[in-house]
């Protein structure tokens, strides 16, 4: 039995996360552009997430990144909402409940950082995760909030905290 640990992203992480991140987008079928695909933060995660209300949170099991999730101020309304952001988990760690144990982490570093809502936005063939979303609580919104430049996420959620 392995252990899974959550833990803060560290620096000598970012090579991992980054690899994590596109190869679950490529998967998933993602368009490249318009996604966390082409984010420039993608592939030096420590750095970005060093900002103030920000966190980035990683799954991991000796040694091995399987997954992370992140949340920070929402672009364009930084004030009470979060935006829960690059949450995603290599095919061996889905379905052990680490989504949920990462959300978790992350809404809760949201709510101690004096956020009111937490925002989301994800595609329509993402079914497992807008599952595991509508289960804690997001509901779904008509049009997209704040500034993120991904015109290709076509649905999007919010939930109090």
């Amino acid at each position: 039995m392995s252990i899974l640990k959550i833990r803060e992203i560290q620096k000598e992480d970012n090579q991992q996360v980054a690899k994590v991140v596109r190869k679950v987008l490529l998967e998933m079928g993602v368009p490249k552009v318009g996604t966390a695909y082409e984010d420039e933060a993608l592939d030096n995660m420590f750095a970005t997430y060093q900002k103030p209300r920000m966190a980035y949170f990683v799954v991991e099991e000796k040694g091995k990144i399987l997954g992370g999730a992140g949340i920070a101020p929402l672009i364009g309304l930084e004030e009470n909402i979060c935006e829960l952001q690059k949450m995603y988990f290599l095919p061996e760690a889905r379905g052990k409940g680490l989504g949920a144990k990462m959300m978790d982490a992350c809404l809760k570093f949201g709510k101690s950082q004096g956020f009111k809502q937490c925002y989301i936005e994800t595609l329509p063939y993402m079914q497992d995760a807008r599952k595991l979303y509508a289960r804690s609580g997001f509901r779904s919104l008509e049009k997209p909030l704040g500034e993120t430049g991904h015109y290709n996420c076509t649905m999007w959620m919010i939930k109090d905290i």
